[in-house]
């Protein structure tokens, strides 16, 4: 070929690749066909290499383990004549396993279930990420002994994975394969609500922003006995036809696939629903958390309807329980804005929207969670607070003493440098289990 020739196919090429560029250039700011095709297939790429990573390195590549803050293991503080003494439910990152621990943070009880022996796939039919990922999200215990547990998977999304009970031999009793994700609530009348999500490809008119595809979340009820469905319910749907649709214009940028990020449910009952002046009387009503436009919100389970929202100073929140004194408390995750104390736990006047009482930490405690966290009001008044960063659990007095911390005992990683986080936080008086199960409980070093 000749010199001449050879430049003038250079040249070619070139300009070929550079009409390519221009061509990609407006395909991509225009977003005009086919950038979703493209779009979409970029992420599922970038999705494997992520979680060929996150399998490869569980310590730092999920958030399921954070480098620990201190060498403390067990209970560190402990109050005996101030704490509201008892059995304490936790879960721990890593394993799907549940402890039962007395006030010495000693083991009495554990359950343990492995995904794989319940089901091979994950809710919508793609490959389960390994058992190694997963951990008991949330976990409730019956009297008796039998536990309802979710199971959560590091490096996948939707992130729920399903919802077992067992009994107090870690005997499954039923499963549920959806969707579970962050918290369940059961009602004394053995109802279960459950919080699921699903990808929706559909636009949403007038929600311009938001990305397809995007995440949904759902109200599901399950009958308590059997695990059968008895409702589901869209929650975005409920917010987004209601008359606090505009509060969605709160959600940040980096939402626009996950625009509510629902992570907490407690059904109200007829004393809450008289008690929490929101529900009006109406206690057939779940006060949810939305993370990401950070509103608290009712849903009224027999409409479908969502009857009252209410975005106030939190960040992040988690754990939204209604009070029988008419308040409602927050676990804020970062709302607080102070160095090693970010997070806080608010109470909270639905009425007034003022705060009547908060716990944010101090330099000989701190108190930093940017993910998860809960909070349960004890009945003498204390607050016991899941810190899952920490890898800890402490119980708080109403004037900010800790009168019981216990920090998980579990290490990881090649110098144990590593802690799993915690969740769940459920504290139980001995007297209200039933005999034979606690009997069968070991208690003998307490």
């Amino acid at each position: 070929m000749e010199k001449g020739d050879r430049a003038g196919l250079t040249a070619f090429f070139i300009g070929c690749l550079f009409f390519a560029f221009l061509g990609g250039a407006y395909i991509v700011l225009a977003q005009v066909f086919p950038y979703k095709f493209l779009d979409n297939a970029y992420r599922a790429g970038w999705a494997l290499v992520q979680q060929k990573h996150t399998i490869d390195s569980p310590f730092t590549q999920t958030d399921q383990w954070r480098k620990a803050r201190s060498d403390k293991r067990g209970t560190a503080i402990y109050d005996p004549k101030r704490a509201y003494n008892g059995y304490t439910l936790y879960t721990s990152g890593g394993r799907t396993t549940a402890y039962l621990i007395d006030m010495q943070g000693h083991v009495v009880h554990q359950w343990h279930a492995d995904y794989s022996k319940l089901w091979q796939t994950t809710p919508d039919g793609r490959e389960a990420q390994p058992d190694k990922l997963m951990y008991f999200r949330k976990a409730v215990m019956y009297p008796n002994g039998d536990l309802l547990a979710i199971f959560i998977a590091a490096g996948d999304t939707p992130w729920g994975y399903g919802l077992v009970k067992l009994d107090a031999n870690s005997n499954v009793i039923w499963k549920y394969h959806g969707a579970t994700h962050h918290d369940l609530y059961l009602t004394d009348d053995n109802r279960v609500f459950i919080l699921t999500d699903a990808y929706r490809d559909q636009p949403v008119p007038g929600f311009r922003n938001l990305k397809t595809p995007w995440l949904d979340d759902y109200l599901v009820e399950l009958n308590g006995e059997n695990g059968q469905v008895v409702k589901k319910i869209s929650i975005f749907d409920a917010l987004w036809h209601s008359r606090y649709q505009a509060l969605l214009g709160a959600d940040p940028s980096f939402a626009m696939e996950d625009p509510l990020h629902t992570n907490s449910v407690q059904y109200l009952g007829d004393a809450l629903g008289k008690a929490f002046a929101p529900a009006q009387g109406n206690g057939d009503q779940v006060l949810l958390s939305t993370r990401h436009p950070g509103l608290a919100v009712l849903l009224d389970v027999k409409s479908g309807q969502v009857t009252w929202a209410l975005k106030g100073s939190w960040l992040g929140q988690h754990s939204m329980r209604a009070l029988p004194n008419g308040h409602f408390t927050i676990f804020d995750n970062y709302g607080n804005f102070e160095k090693h104390n970010m997070s806080r736990i608010l109470e909270v006047d639905p009425t007034t929207h003022a705060i009547t009482w908060q716990y944010a930490g101090n330099a000989q405690h701190p108190f930093s969670n940017l993910l998860r966290g809960a909070v349960v009001t004890l009945p003498n008044g204390d607050r016991l607070i899941t810190e899952s960063d920490g890898g800890r659990l402490f119980e708080v007095a109403p004037n900010g003493d800790i009168v019981w911390e216990y920090d998980n005992p579990i290490r990881g990683g090649d110098h144990n440098q590593y802690i799993p986080v915690v969740s769940s936080g459920q504290r139980i008086k001995p007297d209200q289990l039933a005999p034979a199960f606690r009997r069968s409980l070991n208690t003998s070093q307490e």
